[in-house]
């Protein structure tokens, strides 16, 4: 659905895109992740056609956004970080005129203008001015623009920030709602956001892709689980010795707490954590040795995200957004 070849955008002295190439299919959602200054922006005003590239391509359903920018961006629903909203028009004025500057006319107006609201549950508050609702209300008001004209490709900048936990779990219900019939592009600083909502991740640093594949396969490829945590009520010395017995797994840490229990910290050397738990809880139960706790501790996203976008960033005279 979306081609981006060798993508680079560059202002004076500062990179804020780098040989960026991916390509993204249709039906499924996308998390855009990358730390401030990443370039995340940059990348998604280029996709829309909203902000010229330095070098490189970017194709919308087969249209190139800057050799065909008429028909690449009728595929297109963007939902820029700070909503394009006219305050002192009602949603209803304000989502007619957007339709019309779409080009829809007519019967086929009205009847996208119903569906979006119903779509964004706004439809109780489309005679009311903009300035009098609510920020996640504003956000709704923002997607249903974007989803006039029938998109194939949402692409949504940031559209859970600054909304209350109510709102943002809204947001993410009607994102999904999105994913089921449309390609759904959407950038978040909340990580648990992404890992619950996505079916894949984009993650970019410094300009740079850094990943690009579903949460759980980022778990596992980049900080593999390796390490379980277990309590036993035994002193350490058995505990040790216990788990001496258990193939290819080390102690990485034991200590002794009250009442006679001992805690440690194990790790797998890359076996199967799953596996290294259940030989573990063998162990024990053949020896009568009572297991109070055992937890494999799981990569979250989070730090894969510190992982890949953690390291120094190249020399530039400034950040993305001081660049602009």
């Amino acid at each position: 659905m979306i081609e981006i070849e060798h993508l680079t955008k560059r202002y004076g002295a500062v990179t804020a895109v780098s040989d960026l190439s991916l390509q993204i299919g249709s039906g499924q959602i996308y998390g855009f992740l990358g730390p401030n200054g990443a370039g995340k922006s940059t990348t998604m005003n280029i996709m829309t056609g909203c902000l010229s590239a330095t070098q490189g391509h970017v194709r919308i359903g087969g249209y190139d956004i800057f050799e065909e920018p008429r028909q690449a961006k009728k595929l297109i629903g963007y939902l820029p970080e700070q909503p394009p909203l006219y305050l002192n028009e009602s949603p209803l004025e304000y989502l007619r005129f957007v339709g019309q500057a779409k080009g829809l006319k007519g019967s086929e107006l009205t009847g996208q203008i119903d569906a979006v609201m119903e779509q964004t549950g706004i439809q109780e508050m489309k005679n009311r001015r903009i300035s009098a609702l609510s920020k996640g209300y504003r956000q709704r008001v923002g997607i249903a623009q974007a989803l006039l004209g029938d998109p194939q490709v949402v692409i949504l900048d940031e559209p859970t920030v600054g909304l209350d936990p109510l709102q943002i779990i809204e947001i993410r219900d009607l994102i999904r709602e999105l994913g089921r019939s449309r390609t759904v592009i959407f950038s978040s600083h909340i990580l648990s956001e992404v890992q619950t909502v996505c079916d894949q991740i984009i993650m970019i640093a410094h300009g740079h892709l850094v990943a690009f594949d579903t949460p759980d396969n980022l778990e596992q490829k980049l900080l593999a689980p390796s390490e379980i945590a277990l309590t036993a009520q035994a002193d350490p010395a058995r505990v040790e010795a216990l788990l001496a017995g258990v193939p290819g797994v080390a102690v990485a840490e034991i200590r002794q707490e009250e009442q006679g229990r001992t805690a440690a910290r194990v790790l797998t050397g890359g076996r199967d954590i799953f596996q290294a738990s259940r030989d573990i809880f063998l162990a024990f139960a053949a020896e009568q040795t009572v297991l109070l706790e055992l937890t494999p501790k799981r990569a979250s996203l989070e730090d894969v995200f510190l992982e890949l976008t953690e390291s120094d960033a190249p020399d530039q005279p400034q950040r993305e957004e001081e660049a602009v």
